[in-house]
């Protein structure tokens, strides 16, 4: 059955599984995610698409692993924070870039950008930005 990634979330876990994900509600739905997919620990990632049109108003950091983000329609500036400074990637549809596990990381959209994400969730922080 076909399912829109941006709907359906996807975990990858252990065994080289893949597992369709309850309907995406919002910013609560990740930590039901982590309780369902507690036993992968930290090889466990999260495959999901969002669509923005506003820049985001948090960061957030990975400990446990590397995040994949991929642009796949307008244009996405992802923002790292690396050795006290601000690192700006623009990507456009097509391009990705790695945030390293441990990067404080956000994002600026001008106008609505489409970005898939891989995410080694376990551990995720947030703060204001």
């Amino acid at each position: 059955m076909a399912r829109k990634l941006s709907d359906y979330p996807v975990h990858l876990g252990l065994g080289a599984t893949a597992t369709e994900q309850p309907s995406f509600t919002g910013m609560a739905w990740y930590g039901d995610y982590e309780a369902r997919t507690a036993a992968d620990g930290i090889e466990g990632r999260l495959v999901s698409m969002h669509t923005f049109d506003a820049p985001w108003d948090a960061w957030e950091m990975h400990p446990s692993g590397a995040e994949v983000v991929l642009c796949t329609a307008g244009s996405i500036t992802l923002v790292q924070e690396v050795d006290g400074r601000e690192v700006r990637t623009v990507l456009s549809a097509g391009e990705y870039a790695i945030n390293p596990p441990g990067v404080w990381h956000t994002a600026d959209v001008d106008r609505p950008a489409t970005a898939l994400f891989i995410t080694a969730g376990v551990g995720t922080a947030h703060r204001p930005r």
